[in-house]
């Protein structure tokens, strides 16, 4: 029996013959019947999976001519379990070098994850290559350090054009500033707040990331090792704004985007924004829009809100800061803000009310830890000499069409682990459901962005009362001091929070650009799989996500901490090919679905 390792170094170079001889036919034939390519834009320059051997044809009639690709050869040792042989791999196209992922059944691949590391002829000035910083000798009437970036300040946007314009300085948009800053892409981030991280300060109190520090490390610079396993969110936003600085990032504080339109004659953008009081064009030839997730809030209008008498406003809006000591607090929603804004609220003495409408997806955050994350994110896998980036590399390596099979053993177990805690929430009338194929939180994540919690103390203090409850109901209207039910019931009030998550990022698009664009981009967001919230068909990566779309030097960017990071890396890759004018053909460039 051969060893792992012989194994997949012979797939590999048996693949690299027939990939060199042009023979489509004999690659295809070296996946299995259920296989799956995984592409991060070192062939496709898009962010796609293909499937089964005539997906592999298709994507290598299409690209293999003008990737030229060659030296397949394994990386370190791989390894065997259950039947899968599995191994880490490097190669080489004719414009990149690249770094991938392998698993084969038998003498067949069942996965492969190829992904674009680095340009040949325009790599990241580091290591070997890092900037002197001074030129020895006496130079008379030379500049410092100091007075390049300054100018650099002054001249960029100006008297100098971005290549890159990054609507959003939070920590997608300050991680994509730092890949192009490294790759010698111009870019100007320009953020309506007054400095980076103001959008984390600016939220409650309470607030703290939900995922472990071993998930959320920025490119280039992790967390220092005591950093919290929990950061919270003033401690975060501080980390973004040095992050900021440090990666010399330029960056606009206190400026607006106002509008924008693409000019297909000088394919440049006209980006108008409001900087302090000044108005600015700008005329980037891409437009990125890093505005997040939870970038519009969605705020529902319910009859008579406008006579409401005391204080209502959106989850954003809300800081935890004022006197809530006996206050009448209801809160519309029952997701992760609802459920840390409800918590907060009975913290300072509120008499609070969470009214659900749908069900949540519960799962303890020490659960979510161990038992889903922890493998490769935590302590103990570091400790086993899983970095960050191998981490983000083992789990990039598993194409979406599989991760929800995974994720349903994992919930099994956290449903059996933590069922007295749902056998209480159910007592007290709770509606928590673990998605439509029982795979749990992070794939609800994935494909709607939300109907979940993360379990950090709420769910106890529901299930023993301190935060009332009220469910299966409807707002029928907002009166003077109450809150009407659908059920014709009616709750005092004094505070109104609208816990009602977020819209589509492709509104940011029909705001700042027009409802055309938005249209013509289609929805942003999920894998087209066919569950609540995430509508056919079937795409099978983030919708227009760190890719190309329908409209030209468009491009969407965010996600959580570890997307953004992860991600950034490509799409920072795709515009640096762009502006180096490499030809970058795009291979099955996102089809329109779903305008909002």
């Amino acid at each position: 029996m051969e060893s792992p390792s012989v194994q997949i170094s012979d797939w590999l170079s048996k693949f690299d013959k027939a990939l060199g001889d042009g023979d489509v036919t004999a690659a295809a034939s070296m996946f299995a019947p259920e296989s799956y390519w995984r592409d991060l834009v070192s062939f496709t320059w898009n962010i796609t999976t293909v499937e089964g051997p005539d997906g592999v044809s298709d994507l290598l009639k299409e690209t293999l001519t003008q990737t030229r690709p060659t030296g397949w050869a394994l990386d370190g040792d791989a390894t065997e379990a259950g039947g899968i042989v599995e191994g880490w791999l490097s190669f080489q196209t004719g414009q990149a070098r690249g770094k991938g992922h392998i698993r084969l059944k038998g003498n067949k691949a069942f996965t492969l994850l190829t992904t674009m590391t680095e340009l040949k002829g325009h790599e990241e000035q580091k290591g070997f290559k890092r900037a002197l910083g001074l030129v020895h000798g006496i130079v008379p009437g030379r500049t410092n350090w100091l007075e390049d970036r300054k100018r650099e300040e002054e001249e960029l946007g100006y008297t100098e054009q971005p290549y890159c314009l990054i609507i959003g300085g939070g920590q997608g948009g300050v991680m994509l500033g730092a890949r192009l800053k490294r790759l010698g892409v111009p870019a100007i981030i320009v953020e309506k707040n007054e400095k980076p991280g103001d959008s984390w300060r600016k939220r409650y109190k309470s607030l703290c990331l939900h995922d472990p520090v071993w998930y959320d490390h920025f490119p280039y610079l992790p967390f220092p090792d005591d950093w919290p396993i929990f950061a919270p969110k003033d401690k975060l936003g501080d980390w973004i704004e040095f992050y900021s600085k440090i990666m010399e990032l330029n960056y606009w504080g206190s400026t607006e985007a106002q509008n924008a339109r693409f000019d297909k004659a000088t394919k440049e953008w006209f980006v108008t924004v409001k900087r302090e009081n000044e108005t600015v064009t700008l005329r980037p030839k891409h437009l990125v829009l890093a505005t997040g997730l939870s970038g519009m809030p969605n705020v529902p209008v319910f009859k008579g809100a406008e006579n409401f008498k005391g204080e209502q406003y959106h989850s954003s809006k809300f800081t935890g800061l004022g006197d809530f000591k006996d206050k009448r607090c209801v809160v519309i929603g029952s997701n992760n803000s609802a459920h840390d804004i409800c918590a907060a609220l009975w913290e300072h003495g509120a008499d609070v009310t969470m009214i659900q409408k749908s069900p949540t997806t519960v799962i303890r955050s020490n659960s979510l830890m161990e038992l889903d994350l922890g493998p490769i994110y935590s302590e103990e896998a570091v400790a086993k000499g899983i970095t960050v980036d191998i981490a983000d590399m083992i789990s990039a390596s598993m194409p979406y069409r599989m991760k929800h099979l995974g994720q349903v053993g994992i919930v099994a177990e956290i449903k059996r682990r933590d069922a007295d805690l749902y056998s209480r929430l159910e007592n007290v009338g709770f509606m928590f459901d673990f998605g439509d194929d029982e795979s749990g939180l992070g794939m609800k994540y994935l494909r709607r962005g939300s109907g979940y919690y993360i379990d950090v103390g709420a769910s106890d203090l529901i299930a023993d009362g301190k935060i009332k409850l009220k469910t299966r109901v409807t707002v029928r209207q907002i009166n003077s001091h109450s809150v009407a039910f659908s059920d014709g019931t009616e709750l005092p009030a004094d505070l109104i929070v609208y816990a009602t998550g977020y819209g589509s990022m492709n509104q940011w698009a029909a705001e700042l650009i027009s409802q055309e664009v938005a249209d013509k981009v289609g929805k942003v967001w999920g894998l087209g799989s066919a569950t609540t919230k995430d509508p056919g068909p079937w795409e099978g990566e983030q919708r227009n996500m760190w890719k190309p779309t329908q409209q030209e030097a468009l491009w969407f960017h965010g996600g959580n901490l570890h997307q953004s990071r992860h991600f950034s890396q490509f799409l920072s890759l795709q515009l640096k090919a762009r502006m180096e004018g490499l030809p970058t053909p795009v291979y099955r460039l996102a089809q329109t679905h779903h305008k909002m």
